[in-house]
């Protein structure tokens, strides 16, 4: 059965003014936007790696043999709304890792929760893959992989992530591509206790990165760089030693009852979505999981 044609755009406008209105309403206690870099990230390594536009509101993280190079915030946080505009490497990339992430902590620690975005590069005319996971003390294997109904390094796009106690949202220019639910009880899936910092980074991973490995990084090629501006969060910022960030206080537009459900537009995007652009699905690799995990089937749409 041919598939009906369907392009998400007109709920993302949608969407989009449903969002800002939300926003301007919000009582929320969270960190206050800024542009500039030096206010809200910190360079984990390689500072020789980043550089910035003249104004200061564009970052650009580089790659080379030598090293890639990455930031994260200076604040950690438990819930809410964060966004960032990233153009992503041109050319033959195939190799590179851009990440876009959030962790509990700098490093991949036994225990560690995390929220990946991870855009896989490519041999040149090739499209990139996006692959999402979800990590709860330390145990992820969760990973989704899309392609993009645009060329990602053309231009800027965002790239958002809605966390609270009932849902996960990974969204493409407000399109959810990916709906991940607790369960409401105690759990080994849903990370929902721990504060996270907000991550980016350029690596190479040549190793798995592209056709499994099969493509290597053509470092004639380097410096690869991605590029990043307009970070925006919305969320509860993290205070020790007595944390205010509980779920379920409905202040903030990001815990009240439409954000713990996808509305109806959100819906019909997402699946589009699911018809026409996931690669992988590790709720369907029965090879992999003979038994499924417990939280594949929470359905998205409840």
């Amino acid at each position: 059965m041919k598939t009906r044609a369907y392009s998400p755009m007109p709920n993302i406008i949608l969407y989009i003014a449903v969002f800002m209105a939300a926003a301007s309403c919000s009582s929320s206690v969270a960190a206050a936007p800024s542009t500039s870099f030096e206010d809200n990230f910190d360079i984990m390594w390689s500072e020789d790696h980043f550089k910035t536009s003249a104004d200061g509101q564009i970052w650009y993280l580089s790659l080379d043999k030598d090293t890639g190079c990455g930031f994260q915030t200076k604040q950690r946080y438990r819930f809410g709304w964060f966004s960032m505009k990233l153009k992503l490497v041109g050319g033959d990339s195939a190799g590179v890792v851009t990440a876009y992430y959030m962790c509990t902590e700098n490093g991949a620690g036994p225990t560690r929760d995390e929220l990946d975005f991870e855009f896989l590069g490519n041999r040149s005319g090739q499209p990139y893959l996006i692959q999402t996971n979800v990590y709860k003390n330390g145990t992820g294997n969760r990973e989704m992989r899309h392609m993009l109904w645009f060329d990602p390094t053309e231009d800027y796009h965002t790239y958002s992530i809605l966390w609270n106690n009932h849902q996960i949202l990974f969204f493409v220019d407000k399109v959810p591509i990916r709906v991940y639910k607790n369960n409401g009880e105690a759990n080994n899936f849903f990370p929902n206790e721990k504060p996270m910092y907000l991550f980016s980074s350029i690596w190479n991973a040549d190793e798995w990165a592209t056709r499994g490995g099969l493509e290597k990084t053509d470092w004639k090629k380097s410096p690869f760089v991605s590029s990043y501006k307009d970070f925006n969060v919305d969320a509860c910022q993290w205070e020790d030693p007595y944390p205010k960030c509980v779920s379920t206080t409905t202040e903030n537009w990001w815990d009240q009852y439409d954000a713990w459900h996808l509305s109806d537009s959100q819906k019909m995007d997402y699946a589009w979505i699911q018809r026409n652009l996931v690669v992988y699905d590790y709720c369907k690799d029965y090879e992999r999981f003979p038994t499924l995990p417990v939280e594949c089937p929470l359905s998205p749409w409840e």
